[in-house]
């Protein structure tokens, strides 16, 4: 339980600094090579949610709030319970998906909007942060571990079931 106290806060930490870092150094309108081609490190302030959603309504703010706070209650209720797995893989999965919406719920709070700074630039598309990429990981980790799951459980239900005194096919 201490390495995954540890891990959300060092992930937290990370995703914070790396959003002071872009508010000081391209606040308000600089913009840097990052993968030429590809990416940008461009700042920009996100009201809303995920491509601005809810960005124009006044209650969208504490809205977004709610949500993620009631999401978060329960992400960490299942990795403090471990209801959904025991696994480690889940776990981190879980770990990251917590870190990353903390990351943004203190944005959120604090400033009333959500430092991004990821721009693609090869399609036109949502800019981002560090705390996004936790949570897209994190979900793809827990779908990725959901479909291994269920893959095994159906390969041991394929599996031939042999009987006590059983010796060949015939019974004999």
């Amino acid at each position: 339980m201490l390495l995954t106290i540890i891990s959300i806060v060092v992930l937290i930490g990370l995703d914070q600094l790396t959003k002071y870092w872009a508010t000081i150094a391209l606040a308000p309108d600089k913009a840097a090579p990052f993968l030429p081609g590809i990416m940008e490190l461009r700042y920009t302030r996100n009201e809303g949610a995920a491509f601005s959603m809810l960005a124009d309504k006044e209650w969208g703010r504490w809205f977004l709030i709610g949500v993620t706070s009631i999401a978060l209650a329960v992400v960490l209720y299942l990795i403090l319970t471990k209801t959904l797995s025991t696994s480690k893989f889940c776990q981190a999965a879980l770990v990251l998906i917590f870190a990353g919406g903390v990351g943004n719920l203190i944005d959120r709070v604090r400033t009333g909007y959500v430092v991004d700074f990821f721009a693609t630039t090869f399609i036109d598309f949502a800019v981002f942060n560090v705390a996004d990429c936790f949570i897209t990981v994190g979900f793809a980790l827990l779908i990725l571990y959901f479909l291994l799951s269920e893959w095994k459980a159906r390969d041991k239900k394929k599996q031939p079931v042999e009987t006590e005194g059983q010796d060949n096919q015939d019974g004999r």
